[in-house]
């Protein structure tokens, strides 16, 4: 079991109603501790996180530079939308996330003001039902009191913050490059050397993890399908010290489990038996790490979701509102980053305690858990002071690519910048 009793930080870094930035520093002091009892030695032993690093990774989208571009965070059709009783938020960054979308607002094609207008005539909870049957991503805005009472909201205020477990399979005989290491981590500077990492995650939380765990000096291997692309400034933005390959599950099944057995760790993103639907079966020892929306249990089990989709049924963009009406968000996909770093934590923990009995563990994290963390912490401030931007210190450039520091104390940068999509073989070093 995972707990966070680190205590919660305010100020002008990632300012907002709720204690963003004690959210923010906890889930990175968590990954240090776990460091340190996996053997971590060197600054991160001792030093002390940096609230303005801190600030600068989890709203790096807005320090993120590909020459002089800056990224657009939202599609046209993602945002808030008037509904007929209230409001509605939609994430449409994906094609086929946008075309589902459209399918259930019955439009051929449109922008963001003929999407607007059909909203404005429907009901906020019967689009957000019609989005749940076809896949397609769009909540009703609710307030807090709603979300507490509503059947996932209860779901997701119960369990620790990320949930492991055992499993009865164990590592036996003598490790090869076939199957996983029991060995404890490696300890020195970069205690997670020699383990490997399958990263089959997207967005933000999953990878955020994934690159926490290259940090700390682990091979990780993010494999994406071909289709659908992956958002460019995304990846280049959250894929540092990873390699990227492609690999279609559906179809290159063998290559997809040969990976599989020779991973240390699974991250994955699928909701629960997604990954024995495709065929393919967990090696003895993995450690399978499982980032969803909405958790395992509750009604919304099933559903898709994204940060700012979970802010939004959670009552959160409606506290973080500056008038009280018109939704509001946080400073940062603080949901997202910060669920990426607990869960990375946690795997840490995993994998020493995995090189003592040899038992495979699941560990699970949801936004919707983080989301409640942070609704029930203490320290709202409905007048916090304005944001201040991070310095040109908690960012680095490498070529074209300008993105922030990493968040973790004792780390200047990574290991290396993110590689093209794409660009690598399906292979671990």
């Amino acid at each position: 079991m995972f707990h966070c009793d680190t205590p919660l930080v305010t100020g002008s870094w990632l300012p907002a109603t709720l204690p963003v930035l004690g959210l923010a520093t906890a889930s990175v002091e968590a990954v240090r501790q776990a460091a340190v009892r996996a053997g971590a030695t060197g600054p991160v032993t001792d030093a002390v996180v940096d609230p303005e690093r801190v600030a600068a990774a989890f709203g790096s989208e807005r320090l993120f530079r590909d020459g002089d571009a800056r990224p657009d965070a939202f599609a046209p059709l993602s945002g808030f939308f008037r509904t007929q009783d209230g409001y509605l938020r939609t994430h449409a960054n994906y094609p086929h996330h946008r075309d589902r979308l459209l399918r259930i607002l019955r439009l051929a094609d449109a922008d963001r003001e003929a999407a607007a207008a059909v909203i404005a005539t429907r009901a906020a909870a019967e689009i957000e039902d019609a989005a749940a049957q076809v896949g397609a991503i769009a909540v009703r805005v609710r307030t807090e009191a709603e979300w507490r009472s509503s059947a996932p909201g209860m779901a997701a205020a119960t369990g620790p913050l990320v949930r492991t477990t055992e499993r009865d399979d164990t590592v036996t005989g003598t490790p090869s490059a076939r199957t996983p290491s029991t060995r404890a981590p490696a300890g020195g500077a970069l205690p997670l050397v020699g383990l490997r990492v399958l990263d089959l995650t997207r967005v933000l939380a999953g990878p955020v993890c994934g690159r926490t765990l290259a940090l700390f000096g682990a091979d990780v291997l993010r494999v994406d399908p071909p289709v659908p692309a992956e958002i460019t400034w995304q990846h280049l933005d959250t894929g540092q010290g990873k390699r990227s390959a492609l690999l279609d599950l559906r179809t290159d099944l063998p290559r997809a489990q040969e990976l599989l057995d020779q991973a240390d760790v699974l991250v994955t993103g699928y909701r629960p038996g997604a990954i024995e639907a495709f065929g393919l079966r967990t090696p003895p020892g993995l450690v399978r790490a499982r980032i969803n929306a909405w958790g395992d249990a509750g009604p919304w089990a099933g559903r898709r979701g994204f940060d700012s989709i979970v802010q939004a049924a959670a009552g959160i963009s409606l506290i973080e509102s500056h008038d009280g009406v018109t939704p509001g968000a946080l400073p940062a996909q603080a949901l997202d980053h910060a669920t990426g770093y607990f869960l990375a934590a946690a795997v840490i923990d995993a994998l020493a305690a995995r090189a003592i009995d040899g038992r495979g563990r699941d560990v699970v994290a949801s936004l919707a858990r983080t989301a409640t963390w942070l609704l029930d912490a203490p320290g709202r401030d409905p007048r916090h002071p304005a944001a201040t931007t991070p310095t040109n210190a908690a960012t680095v450039t490498h070529g074209r690519l300008t993105t922030a520091r990493p968040a973790v104390p004792g780390f200047d940068d990574y290991a290396f910048p993110s590689r093209p999509w794409g660009g690598d073989d399906p292979a671990f070093g």
